[in-house]
């Protein structure tokens, strides 16, 4: 452990790099990491490996095997497509912060393991590595049934002393094109009616904002909507700071005093107190507001802070005041609320020729409203004497610090991906046997059996090399003009040589009713899918988005059921409406399931109609009959809330979001419908997200799009399979499932 302990104190876990070959193109995907487990007397480990993707194939080394030439992997093995790969969030390990990933098998959570990483963003690149090596386990040949042997690897605890195998033959359909290109994303946005520089959401809001200073490197704005988004006035610092989302997410973390003290003139003693999932922690701080105002005591305050990572690799911190009983209000000082608040960090692209990142920094919080309008109103300079204009000037020192400090860029910045012919000192000759044999945690045949085993790493003295120093690759956001172009022609979709059934919603009805009017509460409706932002006919070309048309499906009905655990293939429950006899008579029901985890689970069961079968050469057909893969790589969600507290909005975003990538869904195909099971508590980010909700649900109202993503020509204008309302939910009203 003390050979673990002193590698987590070095700067970090090492680089992590993707090199095509040029003999056969294949992905590679190489660095340092920490493999985190519990060896077979009940010892945790800690030891420093080297993880090498190659093609579908995973191997873990004690040696860098680029400056050992035949060395063997201690393990290895092939990503399948039920691997599931879930971001834990930091960890306190052997006095170190990790951030820690953890894999498993969505068919068999009892096959799992666990690695660390020194940076956020190199677990972010070991995510989208592990993605599309994925990916390339996928056939990529259309509609023909390919017959496919595969294994897991398994990272958790020691390996077992004899070679087990895990045999199964099994039948892989690949639906659609080839994998697509690893860190494919937007490079051109359309401008949005709401849009905000920076902003990249799917779908539009209420804000409307106004700058009313500019100072520092900064500018300040404020919220001029109608809108109620709290008890005080919205507003906002937003700076560019030359440096990767991956430094300053780490730097605003970071609670070291020496290190707060250069940017922070408010928040700069701190103390963590307690953290819990990865994703949430508990701070204690204090401060002497003498340089705000000499008539006001030393104070003291608590707060919390959650953070999670969008697929677009956007970070979002909230904070939000709070109490412990660990902290209670020190002697001498006044126990203060801080404002309520939230960072967001977002890449920019860099401009053709600039190798320097950059990323846009905002900081939102709510200030009370009657100092606010009274500076406004007064024009004097005491609102720079604040402590909300303290906090708001944060983004202003962290841009002169991070300017002024270039090494934080080596020391956090470890994620570009560029093209390199493979080494020689590896041999493509090694790769092509290696794992040709099924199995599940092998051993290969030359190493020891006690490899994992041992507390004491036998490698702890020699010399890992230079550490791969990296940059993150930031993408370009260019305006253009808003194209509102006509929905695309939905009737390839449904069989159009079908007459249309006349759907009766008297006939279907769920747990929750239909509301009349957006007065109406504890109910849902279903919007127009002008709100949200598509992928338009150019997407491809120029990555434009469009405005949505209206969904192809209907929404019919939708259940709020409690249950006591998970309720998988709700759609044969006797109770559901798909068992009805008007639901028998429909073409075709989409049923989307999504699992709540709470003190009871619920379920929100969605039910999508079409009046026509579904067309069998259509996109939807494929998604509907595809393989497991293919619709986790098609399933989009788009989330809005239309109206509640800011907080609760800038928790959940309005970035469009992959549903397979981001949590398990199990699909469920027979008779006339489809049905999706979306397990929410499968993700420590979604968990803590829709915990949050939870909180506010009574009083916000949610719109919800759902999608097949196209990412081919043939495939594009998106198009909105059904979209739903939910207007302030009452978890009392749920109907009890007894299953």
């Amino acid at each position: 452990m003390e050979a673990a302990a002193s590698a987590l104190n070095k700067s970090g876990s090492g680089g992590s790099e993707r090199s095509s070959s040029d003999e056969k193109g294949m992905f590679e995907y190489f660095g340092w990491v920490y493999h985190l487990g519990v060896n077979s007397i009940g010892h945790e480990y800690c030891h420093l490996r080297f993880l090498f993707i190659r093609g579908k194939n995973v191997f873990m080394y004690k040696r860098d095997p680029h400056d050992n030439p035949g060395i063997k992997p201690i393990r290895q093995g092939v990503v399948g497509p039920t691997l599931m790969v879930e971001e834990l969030g930091r960890r306190k390990v052997n006095n170190g912060d990790v951030y820690v990933l953890r894999f498993y098998n969505r068919l068999d959570e009892a096959k799992k393991g666990e690695i660390a990483c020194a940076t956020a963003g190199e677990a972010r690149g070991w995510i989208e590595a592990f993605d599309h090596a994925k990916q390339q386990f996928q056939v990529i040949q259309l509609g023909i049934q390919f017959k496919l042997t595969y294994s897991w690897i398994n990272l958790e605890g020691h390996r077992p002393r004899v070679r087990r195998y895990a045999r199964g033959l099994r039948k892989l359909i690949r639906i659609g094109q080839g994998p697509e290109t690893l860190l494919r994303q937007s490079s051109k946005l359309a401008v949005r009616p709401d849009a905000f520089e920076g902003d990249s959401g799917d779908a539009l809001e209420a804000h409307k904002w106004k700058c009313v200073l500019t100072t520092a490197g900064i500018r300040i704005f404020e919220d001029v909507s109608d809108r109620k988004n709290g008890k005080g006035v919205l507003a906002k610092s937003v700076g560019v700071i030359d440096a990767t989302a991956d430094t300053v997410f780490e730097v605003i973390l970071n609670t070291d005093q020496r290190q707060r003290y250069e940017w922070d003139i408010l928040m700069c003693d701190l103390e963590l107190v307690e953290s819990y999932d990865g994703h949430y922690d508990v701070v204690y701080g204090t401060y002497d507001p003498k340089y705000l105002s000499r008539w006001h005591s030393k104070q003291d305050f608590v707060f919390s802070r959650q953070w999670f990572r969008g697929q677009d690799g956007a970070y979002t911190i909230l904070q939000f005041p709070a109490i412990h009983k660990k902290k209670p209000q020190r002697s001498g000082y006044r126990r203060a609320k801080i404002n309520p608040s939230a960072w967001e960090i977002r890449n920019l692209n860099t401009p053709m020729g600039l190798n320097s990142p950059r990323c846009l920094v905002t900081h939102t919080l709510e200030v009370d409203s009657s100092s606010w309008h009274q500076w406004k109103k007064s024009q004097c300079s005491k609102f720079e004497r604040t402590v909300p204009y303290a906090l708001l000037s944060q983004v202003a020192g962290l841009k002169e610090y991070i300017t002024a400090n270039p090494i934080l860029h080596q020391e956090y910045a470890t994620t570009i991906v560029h093209p390199k012919s493979s080494d020689g000192s590896i041999s493509s000759g090694e790769y092509e046997d290696e794992v040709q044999d099924e199995f599940y945690d092998a051993i290969a045949a030359e190493s020891s059996s006690s490899d994992e085993e041992s507390d004491d790493d036998d490698d702890k003295n020699y010399e890992k090399g230079p550490r791969v120093k990296l940059k993150n690759v930031s993408w370009a956001i260019t305006t253009l003009a808003l194209k509102r172009t006509a929905a695309p022609v939905l009737s390839e979709e449904l069989d159009p040589h079908v007459t249309p059934v006349t759907i009766n919603p008297s006939d279907l009805r769920g747990s929750l009713h239909e509301g009349k009017d957006d007065n109406d509460t504890n109910c849902w409706t279903s919007p127009s899918g002008k709100g949200f932002m598509i992928r338009g006919k150019n997407y491809l070309k120029d990555n434009s988005k469009v405005v949505g048309g209206d969904p192809l499906l209907r929404l019919i009905a939708v259940d709020w059921f409690t249950v006591e655990q998970s309720v998988d293939k709700i759609a044969l429950h006797p109770r559901c409406l798909v068992q009805s006899e008007a639901g028998k008579k429909l073409p075709f029901i989409l049923v989307i399931n999504l699992q709540v985890p709470a003190k009871p689970n619920y379920s929100l069961v969605l039910y999508f109609a079409a009046d026509r079968p579904v067309n069998k050469d259509s996109l939807l057909a494929k998604f509907v009959n595809g393989s497991d893969a293919f619709r986790d790589s098609r399933f989009k969600l788009i989330p809005s809330i239309v109206e509640g507290y800011w907080m609760v909005k800038r928790a959940v975003g309005t970035k469009a979001c992959l549903l397979g990538k981001a949590v398990t869904c199990k699909y469920f195909r027979q008779d006339n419908f489809l049905e999706i099971d979306v397990d929410i508590g499968s993700s420590s980010v979604a968990r803590g997200v829709i915990g949050l909700v939870l909180g506010y649900v009574t009083n916000i109202v949610v719109d919800l799009a759902i999608l097949i993503e196209a990412k081919e020509e043939e495939e594009l204008p998106e198009y909105i399979l059904g979209t739903v309302r939910l207007n302030r939910l009452k978890p009392e009203t749920a109907v009890p499932l007894e299953v």
